[in-house]
């Protein structure tokens, strides 16, 4: 009696069936897995809907703060330094209006008396 299945075709497809799941075990861990590990690794972040790996962006660079200084503190320190403006405008503002009326004045007086 002639088998299709014997033993030795059994164990045939039983390796092959292992060697095949073996192949797609390391295809995931290759294409899938380290990918996220490497980026990982590396200090940057992984992002898992997209799979990507990107580069987080140092918040000092976006906010052009010193690091380690607060968002209080530097919104206070910005503030001192609208105000100094703002007082160096007003007295701009108000120099150049005492300079108008000074020749307004010396005009006038130049002016033959009618």
């Amino acid at each position: 009696m002639n088998r299709f299945l014997t033993a030795r075709r059994i164990g045939g497809l039983f390796f092959g069936l292992f060697a095949l799941l073996m192949v797609g075990l390391f295809a995931v861990q290759r294409f899938y897995v380290d990918p996220e590990d490497k980026c990982i690794d590396s200090g940057r972040w992984w992002y898992a809907e997209g799979r990507e790996c990107v580069q987080p962006i140092y918040l000092p660079d976006i906010t052009k703060r010193p690091a380690g200084v607060s968002r209080a503190e530097a919104s206070a320190e910005q503030n001192r330094e609208l105000v100094a403006i703002e007082d160096r405008l007003k007295l701009e503002r108000d120099a150049r209006a005492a300079a108008i009326l000074r020749d307004r004045k010396a005009y006038e007086a130049s002016l033959p008396k009618t």
